[in-house]
């Protein structure tokens, strides 16, 4: 699907979907409970009904329940049944790094043999150090990059390390299947650790289940035998990571943006785009349940991504805008993503006509000029496909997004939305020779 958008302002008030991150850890978390959980959640993508297809894959029964008009959508949620460990599981992970990097440990925890399929650029994406942890406490693993991805044996507990500045997600994935084993397990993060908040969240979500994990000094200690045990009813947060697309289409704009459904207590890091957008220029407002902000005076700013390598493509549009340099830096990380968000947006804003040029861990972007619009590839990337609509409020000339079904992995209705506060999109119909 092609997306041609006529340049507009946007404006108005439109509700944060639910928060992909949140709901991964929800869903696997549920599915290793006790008794049924009910997970308020209005709406999917495809990257949350990936990890809710691989569940039921291990024995879990999932049903999505519609939104009623007396009762909200979600989950409901059967817990895991006990598979034979010479049964061999098909996962269908999809393109989600998040269902494939949590599930692997799980999947060992449980000595269940499985096979991972994986598409778009997921075979390629890193699996190292995780891979050598699973692999040295009793696992068998296919060669890395095989498709599918094949494991065998039962994860041992122990001692496991891994390097903290590669991804957060295999850390995470530990958390949840190391209080499953025998016997207790630490675990040691070296190096810097990047994406901290979302080691958080999965703290924060093991812990709703009555999993207790101690953390000091950059060491999990994990004792062994513990059950997951549901408490029945839980909610879905709104979406920071997603929302950040509107926010930072406000601080392009002559009106406000307001977004609803957003809590400030929330631990998702992505929420620090209030902060950046503030830094710089826009005006912000906000309430216990959403944020407003409307534009201002933009100056280029520096911006360290460590925590926030999701925020990157937005900012990177915000920054044409902002009169002077801009930095971004510390996001060597979005190499690896579902495309390599560092050149894919840099070529996206370089045929807008941004003066933007990458670095080995970043961005540098001199902005305050209007862009031409043009014709430009979403990389099969659902962030740089929503960026690219995004920086279409500073150009001068239409913009056609190829391929912007890549949306749909973390929001299905992100044009919808987009039309909702003013855009003016249609769907091309591309010729073929």
């Amino acid at each position: 699907m092609d997306v041609k958008i006529q340049p507009c302002f946007l404006k108005g008030n439109v509700k944060a979907i639910p928060s992909k991150s949140q709901a991964h850890r929800a869903l696997i978390c549920a599915s290793l409970s006790d008794r049924q959980t009910f997970i308020e959640c209005e709406g999917a993508s495809e990257d949350i009904e990936a990890t809710a297809a691989c569940l039921c894959a291990l024995g879990a029964d999932i049903i999505h329940k519609a939104q009623a008009e007396q009762s909200p959508g979600g989950f409901i949620v059967n817990p895991l049944k006990q598979k034979s460990g010479e049964t061999c599981v098909i996962l269908p992970c999809a393109e989600s790094g998040s269902t494939f990097r949590f599930l692997l440990p799980l999947a060992c925890a449980l000595g269940i043999k499985a096979h991972f399929l994986l598409e778009g650029r997921l075979p390629e994406r890193p699996i190292s150090p995780l891979y050598e942890e699973l692999s040295r406490n009793g696992c068998n693993l296919s060669q890395k990059g095989s498709n599918p991805f094949c494991t065998g044996g039962k994860l041992k507990p122990g001692l496991f390390a891994l390097d903290a500045g590669v991804s957060s997600q295999f850390i995470s994935g530990l958390l949840f299947a190391l209080p499953l084993l025998e016997a207790d397990s630490e675990l040691r993060l070296k190096g810097n650790i990047e994406s901290f908040p979302y080691i958080e969240m999965t703290m924060a979500m093991i812990e709703k289940f009555n999993i207790k994990i101690d953390y000091k000094e950059n060491i999990f200690y994990i004792k062994g035998n513990q059950k997951y045990m549901s408490p029945g009813n839980l909610s879905v947060e709104g979406d920071w990571s997603n929302a950040a697309f509107w926010l930072a289409a406000a601080s392009l704009g002559e009106d406000f943006i307001t977004c609803e459904g957003l809590s400030l207590q929330s631990k998702q890091g992505d929420k620090s785009i209030i902060d950046i957008l503030g830094k710089f220029g826009a005006k912000i407002e906000k309430t216990a349940s959403s944020v407003t902000v409307s534009g201002g005076k933009l100056r280029g700013i520096e911006i360290d991504a460590s925590d926030i390598p999701d925020l990157v493509p937005a900012l990177a549009v915000v920054s044409c805008a902002a009169e002077g340099k801009t930095v971004i830096q510390n996001a060597e990380r979005l190499r690896g993503k579902e495309s390599d968000r560092l050149e894919a947006i840099s070529s996206v804003l370089r045929a807008f006509g941004a003066d933007i040029r990458v670095t080995q861990d970043g961005l540098v972007i001199y902005g305050g000029k209007a862009l031409s619009g043009g014709v430009v590839s979403s990389w099969g990337d659902h962030r740089i496909a929503m960026s690219a609509a995004v920086a279409s409020v500073l150009c001068k000339k239409p913009v056609v997004i190829k391929d912007a079904q890549a949306v749909s992995k973390s929001y299905p209705g992100f044009f919808s939305d987009f039309n909702l506060l003013g855009g003016k999109t249609s769907q091309e119909t591309r010729l073929v020779p």
